[in-house]
C-alpha cells in the first residue's frame, strides 16, 4: 500500500474546518485560528497515516474529529493559560461531536449499510467542500442556522444584518449546496 501524502488528507480539510468553525466563538478568533488548529490537526494526520490509511471512511472521520477536539482545547489552553477552564474542554469535545452530527442529519439514517455508510463518508466531504465554496456571509449563515440550529433571528445578531437579509443568505446558500451537490447523472425537470 502507498504511503498517504498530504494532498490525500486535505480532502477532509473542508470537514474539520466547519466542524472547528463552530467551536470557536468569533469573539475568540483573534486569538485562536481554527483553519490553523485544522492544519494541525492534518499534519497530525498525516504524521499517523500508515496507521489511518487502513481505517475506514466513518472511523476515520472519527480520528479526525477527536484530534481536532484535542487540539482545539489545547490552543485554548495556550491562548487562556491564565484562565484554563476544563468545562470548556469537555464542551469542545462534545461540541465537535454534536456539529459532526448536525453534519450527518443532513445525510441517511444510521443503520444503513456499510456501503451506504462509506458512501455517506463521500457526501459528507462533498457537502462541506460545497460549503467552503459559498462566499463567507452564505456559508456563516447555513452553518450558524443548519448546523448549529440557531433562529434566523441570532443569526441576522450575530453578522449584524437584517432578518430578511440573513433570509436572503440561507436561501441563495442553499440554492448553491443544491446545485454543487446534484448528482450529475440525475436528470433535472
Amino acid at each position: 500500500m502507498a504511503t498517504a501524502t498530504p494532498g490525500d488528507w486535505d480532502r477532509f480539510r473542508a470537514y474539520l474546518n466547519v466542524l472547528a468553525r463552530q467551536q470557536v466563538p468569533r469573539a475568540d478568533r483573534a486569538r485562536i485560528d481554527p483553519s490553523g488548529v485544522v492544519q494541525g490537526t492534518l499534519l497530525e494526520a498525516y504524521r499517523d497515516g500508515a496507521g489511518l490509511e487502513t481505517l475506514p471512511g466513518p472511523a476515520r472521520l472519527a480520528w479526525l474529529r477527536k484530534a481536532l477536539a484535542r487540539n482545539l482545547a489545547d490552543e485554548y489552553r495556550r491562548q487562556y493559560a491564565e484562565r484554563r477552564d476544563v468545562r470548556r474542554e469537555r464542551r469542545l469535545a462534545a461540541g465537535v461531536e454534536t456539529s459532526a452530527d448536525g453534519l450527518g442529519n443532513w445525510l441517511a439514517a444510521a443503520d444503513s449499510s456499510p456501503s451506504e455508510r462509506a458512501d455517506r463518508t463521500d457526501q459528507l466531504l462533498r457537502l462541506t467542500a460545497a460549503l467552503a465554496d459559498l462566499p463567507e456571509a452564505q456559508r456563516e449563515a447555513v452553518e450558524m442556522h443548519y448546523f448549529q440550529r440557531r433562529p434566523v433571528a441570532d443569526v441576522a445578531s450575530d453578522l449584524g444584518r437584517s432578518v430578511a437579509a440573513v433570509a436572503g443568505l440561507l436561501k441563495r446558500g442553499l440554492q448553491s449546496l443544491r446545485a454543487a451537490l446534484r448528482d450529475p447523472h440525475e436528470s433535472t425537470p
